[in-house]
């Protein structure tokens, strides 16, 4: 087979984060430099991020009621962040209320909710996507196998077992990495006088998304996963039908006014944002959102594919591997996450050695979407139902997934690639044990440090970083 070539490279995007170059220890007793391929569920921070919050620190005060000077500019900042947002999400005219992650998000829309509102949704969604709309009356769609089929699918669901209020859909999947086709689902929604949530969490960070362009109603999206790790996201309303409930957490700055016994609600978005804002954190937000819009988000796309295409290519010559998806069509649209199971090596014990001898970092398990993964791994039901009757889930199947960012370059996917072909070959190097509740698996022994404070700078064994 002809070797992998720079054809799946992009043009370099020039931009630091913190980390990039670390140095982490192994369990032969080296170091290697760390390769961070789980950035699906947290992404490194974007230097500009730090820079950012560094210089805010300071000026940091009250929000929103304080008059000092150090209020006023922390006030304004918030103020600035959701013009940020609206910009970066391409919705000019919305409520953006501020939240800590994107199931917060997910979770206050559906506290809003009218009671007995009717959910639709599809079954291949992060459990944040369905577990917080079962207090309502929720409807999942089937599986399916092609976009086509599932815009056909949502179709007959709107059809024949509407009417819903809310249809709940993702951007991109965190298990396949395959997107959505938003637009027409929108479309097809919205002739039936159903609204569309869109959990933007996993496509936000790779792509150009348009609420306007695609007729989102209501996304969301996380900092985390987004180069800015300090707890902040944001829930967008381009509509406020479903913002008119009850908030979720309760408190000063949700209210107008209150006596000792009645109260009454303040107006959005103060009204879902009780308690004193993680100001901080959003301004980490608005500044990744900037900072990407100012590299220009057609330019990550472009990395984000090259990296995927290659790191596919690599993946389909190593005997053994099977990618999981979903869709069983070539030209689907994609973003940069991609699971995978390697046939005779436990899911666990792959991601371990991967960690514990190549300093790679990818994550394992079923990736908070149990039902996707066990339908892809044809999981048998009986052993489903032991699992949910015992709390015991070491026996399920479940995947490696490897996430791409923009700090992943074609020399982080070959690190990977080749750390499979040995695994593949010659097996782990290092002894490990199983936790057999959970299928976690554990270098055995261990000789790495594991206390954060081990690191600190002057400690023996501690991490370093090359920048």
């Amino acid at each position: 087979m002809a070797p992998l070539t720079e054809m799946h490279c992009a043009a370099p995007i020039e931009i630091e984060f913190l980390g990039r170059d670390l140095l982490v220890p192994c369990v032969d007793g080296r170091e290697r430099t760390y390769v961070d391929l789980d950035c699906a569920a947290t992404s490194p921070c974007l230097r500009t991020v730090y820079e950012a919050v560094t210089a805010f620190l300071p000026f940091y005060g009250s929000a929103n009621r304080g008059s000092g000077y150090k209020s006023n500019l922390t006030s304004q900042a918030i103020t600035d962040a959701r013009a940020t947002v609206r910009q970066f999400l391409d919705a000019p005219d919305a409520t953006v209320i501020f939240v800590d992650t994107t199931t917060h998000a997910i979770n206050v829309l559906a506290h809003s909710l009218s009671p007995g509102s009717r959910i639709l949704c599809a079954p291949g969604e992060h459990h944040a996507n369905l577990l917080p709309w079962r207090t309502h009356d929720v409807h999942v769609m089937p599986f399916t196998d092609s976009p086509g089929a599932a815009i056909e699918a949502v179709g007959d669901a709107l059809a024949n077992h509407g009417p819903f209020d809310l249809l709940a859909l993702t951007g991109a999947s965190n298990v396949t990495g395959e997107v959505w086709p938003l637009a027409e689902i929108t479309a097809l929604a919205h002739q039936h006088g159903t609204e569309v949530f869109v959990d933007a969490a996993q496509l936000a960070p790779h792509r150009r998304f348009s609420m306007t362009e695609t007729g989102a109603d209501y996304a969301a999206f996380s900092g985390h996963k987004l180069y800015a790790p300090f707890g902040s996201g944001a829930l967008v309303a381009r509509s406020t039908r479903h913002l008119q409930g009850e908030p979720l957490l309760r408190g000063g700055g949700a209210v107008r006014f209150t006596t000792l016994t009645e109260h009454r609600w303040g107006n959005l978005p103060g009204r879902f944002e009780a308690g004193s804002p993680n100001t901080v954190g959003i301004v980490a937000l608005a500044t990744a959102c900037r900072t990407l819009m100012e590299i220009g988000m057609d330019r990550v796309a472009d990395h984000d594919r090259a990296m995927r295409r290659r790191l596919i290519d690599g993946l389909d010559r190593i005997p053994g591997v099977r990618r999981l998806t979903q869709w069983d069509d070539n030209h689907v649209d994609t973003i940069g996450v991609i699971a995978f199971t390697v046939d005779g090596i436990a899911h666990g014990l792959l991601s371990t050695v991967l960690g514990a001898e190549h300093a790679i970092g990818v994550r394992s398990g079923r990736f908070c979407a149990n039902p996707l993964v066990l339908e892809l791994l044809d999981a048998d039901p009986a052993m489903i139902d032991e699992a949910l009757a015992t709390g015991i889930t070491g026996a399920l199947p479940g995947a490696v997934r490897a996430s791409i960012g923009l700090p992943v370059t074609t020399a982080d996917i070959d690190r990977l690639l080749d750390a499979l072909k040995s695994i593949v070959s010659d097996g782990p190097r290092w002894s490990y044990v199983c936790d057999d509740s959970n299928g976690a698996y554990e270098p055995h022994p261990d000789p790495r440090p594991t206390c954060i404070d081990q690191f600190a700078p002057g400690q023996p064994n501690r991490i370093t970083a090359k920048t």
